[in-house]
C-alpha cells in the first residue's frame, strides 16, 4: 500500500471517522467540532493517508515547545492496523521532539499496547512516581 504522510491536519469529518473507530468517544462524548478543535490546537501533528486518499493513520503531540511534550491521539485504523504506519507516526513525532530538544515526552497507552511504545524507548512510570490525573468529562474512568 502506498501511504502519504502529511504533516497538515486532516479535513474535520475525516477525523472525526477515524476517533470513532477507536471507540474512545464513548466516554469522550465529543462532537466532531470539539475534536477538530482540540487538534486544531496542537504543538504538532501528523496524518497519513492510505488508497483514495482515505485518513488511515493519525498522530499528534501537545507542547510548550520547549521541555514538556505529550503524544496523544495516536490512532491508526483498524483495517490497517500491524502495517507499519503507527511505527512510522511515532518514530516522526519523536524526531520532532527532538530537533525541538524537548526535555520529557509522554503519553498514555492502552495496557495492550504498552509494548509497542517500549520498542521505542517508553517506560511505565514506577509506583512511586510523581503524577496523577483528573478526567474531568468521562465519568466512566472515575466511577460517577
Amino acid at each position: 500500500m502506498n501511504i502519504e504522510f502529511k504533516e497538515t491536519l486532516p479535513e474535520s469529518s475525516e477525523y472525526y471517522t477515524l476517533f470513532q473507530s477507536t471507540g474512545w468517544n464513548d466516554d469522550y462524548k465529543a462532537d466532531e467540532r470539539v475534536l477538530y478543535k482540540a487538534i486544531s490546537n496542537s504543538w504538532y501533528s501528523l496524518s497519513a493517508y492510505g488508497q483514495n486518499k482515505k485518513l488511515i493513520g493519525f498522530g499528534r503531540i501537545v507542547s510548550d515547545g520547549i521541555l514538556y511534550a505529550f503524544i496523544c491521539d495516536m490512532i491508526i485504523d483498524p483495517l490497517n492496523q500491524k502495517q507499519g504506519i503507527g511505527t512510522i507516526i511515532l518514530e516522526k513525532l519523536i524526531q520532532r521532539c527532538r530537533k525541538s530538544n524537548i526535555r520529557v515526552l509522554w503519553l498514555f497507552a492502552a495496557s495492550d499496547k504498552s509494548n509497542f511504545y517500549k520498542k521505542f524507548g517508553f517506560s511505565k512510570r514506577p509506583g512511586n512516581a510523581p503524577g496523577m490525573q483528573l478526567n474531568l468529562f468521562c465519568p466512566a474512568t472515575h466511577g460517577l
